[in-house]
């Protein structure tokens, strides 16, 4: 990876060897690996064994304005935003960091946002089995305010709904009360 780097900064017109620049492959290689460490785990075993069983909760159960980071798959320009993951219980309740260790795990791969919201409620609906999940993505993406149609200040919002916040209008309602309790 520090070669192409270096290559990408002679294309650029740049001389990787001169000193503000020498150690800057290295810099850019330990960037993308971090940024990219999702690639590396495994959501599923995430969860790691913290279900619990809880037979007399069956309300929802939100995580919201989760910070996530992520790199468009298209640019490689970054896009963040906060993640909202709730679900319904079935009988069992997942560990609460597991919600936010599944958004980072997912958004720290090369992404676009509706992927990683579809992948983010897939898995917690299939390794936790609950009634429903729904997940919420709000972000800015730098490909758009940075380059082509420089739109500032602009977001996109992605949702997925999963069982009963698909098929019943009043859970999905009160998820997206929820929500907006405590913002303008």
């Amino acid at each position: 990876m520090e070669d192409a780097v270096r290559v990408i900064l002679r294309h650029m017109g740049e001389d990787p060897e001169r000193e503000g620049l020498e150690r800057t492959p290295m810099r850019v290689a330990k960037a993308y690996e971090f940024l990219t460490s999702g690639y590396a785990k495994d959501p599923k075993e995430a969860i790691n064994g913290a279900l619990f069983s809880e037979q007399d909760y069956q309300e929802m159960i939100l995580c919201k304005d989760l910070d996530f980071y992520s790199l468009c798959e298209h640019h490689l320009l970054p896009f963040m935003g906060k993640a909202h993951v709730a679900y319904l219980p079935n009988r069992k309740i997942v560990g609460i960091s597991k919600l936010a260790r599944m958004v980072e795990i997912y958004a720290r791969r090369l992404q676009v946002q509706e992927r990683l919201t579809t992948q983010i409620a897939q898995t917690l609906m299939s390794e936790i089995d609950p009634l429903g999940v729904a997940v919420v993505l709000e972000a800015e993406h730098l490909c758009m305010r940075m380059r082509g149609v420089e739109k500032q200040n602009s977001y996109v919002t992605t949702s997925a709904m999963l069982g009963v916040f698909r098929t019943n209008t009043e859970t999905r309602q009160e998820f997206m009360q929820l929500l907006r309790n405590g913002k303008p």
